[in-house]
């Protein structure tokens, strides 16, 4: 993302912890990643035209925002149904990352 090499930096780096975790704690302990993309929009930013916002809908392959809801039913999947799974982030994105 142009502008925010902080940002893109941490998110890769939170992305090797995750695998590095799941080498290094499993077989006991699984850990992975949830990333998330357009569930909530920042609070400092309520002026954020509306536009952009469309925008970046837009570049979802579902076309609407995300919900608390679908963040929480993806760490449920992860916890209850997903035993076989380590090492890996799960974007909840509604097919934004598609676009990259």
């Amino acid at each position: 993302m142009k502008n925010h090499p902080v940002y893109c930096a941490a998110k890769a780096g939170l992305a090797m912890l995750t695998q590095s975790l799941a080498k290094e704690l499993g077989p006991e302990i699984r850990v992975n990643g949830v990333a998330p993309g357009a569930i909530m929009w920042p609070e400092n930013n309520m002026e954020q035209d509306d536009k952009l916002r469309e925008e970046i809908l837009d570049r979802t392959a579902l076309k609407r925002q995300g919900e608390p809801k679908d963040i929480a039913a993806t760490v449920r999947f992860l916890i209850r149904d997903a035993d076989y799974i380590t090492g890996q982030v799960i974007p909840v994105c509604g097919g934004r990352s598609l676009n990259i």
